[in-house]
Parts: C-alpha cells; structure tokens; sequence
C-alpha cells in the first residue's frame, strides 16, 4: 500500500469518528493522515496538479483537526458540577441552555447529518460563466472571512441570497462551490425532509436548532435548495404546521432579538414566484441564474469533455457552443455523457479491429504496437473479430470526434420550458438582479 493510500484511508477513518462525534479520535487521525499525504507528495512521483490537490485537502483536514481541538478545549473550560445523575454544567437548571437537555440533544442530532464535513471538490473556475452570481458570493462569503476589517460600522455583510433561475443553470453547483472556497465556515445542506417532523411542534424546533447551531459554529452558511417547497406564500387553506414552519424561519433570519452575524442562508429555487412576500425580502440579494450563453456554453463542453481522449479543436468547442442555444448546464453535460459513449458503441458494434501502435494499459510509459482499434472492414491490418475476442488489456480506446458530438446532438432536446423563462424573468425585473 503506498503512503498516500495510507494518508486516504487515515482521513477516510478520520471523517467517520467525526460524524460519530469521537473528537479526540478524530482529530489524532486528521494530524496522522496529512503526515501521510506530506510524505507522499515528498517522496512518491505525483504530478504538479496531484500535488497542488493533495495540498489543498492538508489545509483542509488541518483547519477541521483545529477547530475540533478547539471546541474540545471550549468544552474542558465549561464549570463542572456532580448531581446524582451524573456530571452536568453550570447552566443545567435551565433547560433551554443546557447541553444536556435530551429533546435539544435529539433536535441537534437529526440535524448533524446536515453539516458538509467532505467538502466538494469544486472551485470558482469549475463554474461556467456566472461572473456576476460569482461575485456576490465572495462578497458575501470569502471577503468578510478574509478582511473582516472591511465589514465593521454600518458596511455589513449579506445575510440572504436567493438564487433563482431554470433547472440545470448551476444553482446547487454554485452553492458546491461556496462549501469548498470557503474554508473556515461550516456549510449547512439542509433539505425540507432535513427540517419536517410528524410531530407537533418539532418542525419550528428544528429550524430554531439549525439557526442556533450555525450561530455557535459561525461563520456559517446555511443553504437550503428548493427552498420553495419549504417557504411558498401563505394562505388560508394551507395546514398549521407548514404555516409554522414559515413563522419559525422568519423570526430567525430577520426577528426580533436574533442575531445573524457571521450566518448567510443561502437559498435556490426554480420558482421564486411562489415564495411568501416576507421571506422574498428577508433574502436582500436575489440573483437571477439564467441559461448560459455561447461563451459560456463553450467552456460548459471544455469541463466535461475535460481530459478525455478526443481530436475536437477550439473552433469545434464554438461550433457546439453556436448549435446548443436554449440549452442549460445540465442539457450540455446528458449531452456530452451520451457522446464519451459514442467510442463504447463503436467497440460494441464492431465486426474488424486492427493492431495500433499506443501506450500499454499496465504500464503508461511503455508504447506496444499490438494494441487494437476497431475499424471498417475495407481498412489496411484490418482483422475479422468482435469485441468478445479483445484482450482486456489490448484495447485502445477511440478518440471522441465531431461527429460523435453531432450524433448525440442531433437526439438531444433542451429541457427548459419557455413559459417559464417568461415568468423567470418577469420576476427578475420586478425583484431580482443578472447574475
């Protein structure tokens, strides 16, 4: 086993007694795994990108080894007493307070799976276009983390940011990207399934607990995706529960006697028309997502297409970027999926294959000339045989070319309906802002 599979496996553990809450365990795996990861990239050949990745998660795990050193020294400090239940705090008399009461205790637990631990490994570049959404984000996130100084007096941080648009345009993924860029903060993913209880009175309780445990790890980011089916606008017909559920969560984004410094709830939704009037105003920056256009449908092709074997040029990028108008984000990436498919189809349906000169399969810094491709039965070499009867490892796999791209184009529909991107952009010009 190499040392970096060793530093893997040492934070793979790492992660799972932090989710079982066994800090100290935790921790001492952290500090073990990065020593690992830092002999391996001293000593084992990587690339400069492997390298620059496996520097980035050590930051990472020691900035998470730290914060849980510090909360566990938080906790030593915390006055003990003996009852005869047991050891409790200082503060147990009072329930709402403590620690120890059992009902906060199961609320918080329901929540822990909530807390984005493994950030995704996502950046600003991996998002296409989006230049103005970009900025609002760092505006709101990475700038008051990295110069607090800037936010002091009456120049205040962003505490809501809606980000509304059509299906597929990069929503969640944005919010992937804020988890990983910002690195001292703890990132709430919240679901409605995160925060609905079949019990009376747990709903609210639950979103009192997620606001009062983003204000005890803040910085925080609560995100919470498709937040329309949790606040859509009130009415009279709706049930109790649901109206409760709204009231909760205006009272802790913007109520009285709350504090929300250093939490930014961070929402999505394909249909902001339906969101309640009040919580549409308690999020003071709206960002419209929109469909991508040409340029940034090009680079959209570039990310997916990333390293995978193909003889596609730069005006073959444009050219699809041109022919894709209406599509999203995630029309583009089923249509580059079905196109990497196009060479397994071509091996799938071949009846002649023929010997290649190429890199060997077990070692890449060997060229064999008894690789095979498949090719027409008219081809120079060409042998009589189907893909049954090709070694696993003598395979070379075919290029992706234009014409697998244009093949999958011409099956592929965009997704978006355009009585929607009406009422998108209606509500854009009434509340919103381009992102």
């Amino acid at each position: 086993m190499t040392t970096l599979q060793k530093g893997i496996d040492m934070v793979t553990k790492a992660t799972e007694e932090d989710k079982k809450k066994n800090y100290d365990e935790a921790c001492r795996l952290y500090e073990h795994g990065v020593e690992y990861f830092l002999h391996a990239i001293k000593y084992e050949a990587q690339s400069d990108k492997a390298k620059e990745s496996i520097r980035a998660k050590c930051v990472q795990y020691l900035e998470r080894a730290e914060k849980l050193k510090k909360y566990l020294k938080d906790k030593q400090k915390k006055p003990i007493k003996d009852t005869e239940d047991g050891p409790t705090s200082k503060n147990s008399g009072n329930s709402s307070d403590s620690d120890d009461d059992p009902e906060k205790k199961k609320l918080t637990h329901q929540l822990e799976g909530a807390i984005v631990v493994e950030k995704p490994n996502i950046k600003w570049s991996d998002v296409a276009g989006l230049e103005g959404a970009k900025e609002a984000l760092k505006e709101a996130v990475i700038l008051p983390i990295k110069f607090p100084h800037l936010f002091t007096g009456k120049r205040k941080p962003w505490k809501g940011i809606l980000l509304f648009g059509p299906p597929g345009t990069g929503k969640s993924f944005l919010a992937k990207a804020v988890a990983t860029e910002a690195n001292n903060s703890t990132f709430f993913s919240v679901s409605s399934s995160s925060l609905v209880s079949k019990w009376l009175g747990e709903s609210e309780k639950l979103v009192k607990n997620l606001f009062e445990m983003g204000r005890q790890q803040k910085p925080s980011i609560i995100f919470i995706d498709e937040i329309d089916s949790l606040c859509s606008s009130r009415s009279d017909n709706e049930s109790e529960s649901a109206r409760r559920i709204k009231t909760e969560f205006l009272v802790q984004m913007q109520g009285v006697g709350t504090d929300n410094d250093g939490i930014l709830v961070l929402g999505a939704t394909n249909i902001p028309w339906v969101l309640d009037a009040a919580i549409r105003r308690r999020f003071e920056k709206r960002i419209y997502i929109p469909l991508p256009e040409e340029m940034a449908r090009t680079a959209i092709f570039k990310l997916n297409i990333g390293d995978t074997p193909n003889e596609l040029n730069e005006d073959d990028f444009k050219t699809l970027g041109k022919e894709t108008e209406g599509f999203s984000g995630a029309d583009i990436s089923v249509l580059v999926r079905d196109a990497l498919m196009q060479p397994v189809r071509k091996v799938q349906t071949a009846t002649h294959f023929r010997k290649v000169r190429g890199y060997s399969r077990t070692d890449p810094t060997v060229e064999v000339d008894d690789l095979l491709e498949p090719c027409s039965p008219g081809a120079r070499g060409a042998i009589e045989m189907s893909w049954v009867e090709v070694p696993g490892d003598k395979l070379k796999e075919p290029k992706i070319t234009m014409m697998d791209m244009k093949k999958s184009l011409l099956q592929a529909k965009p997704t978006v309906n355009e009585a929607d991107l009406i009422k998108l952009k209606q509500f854009m010009d009434d509340f919103g802002q381009e992102g």
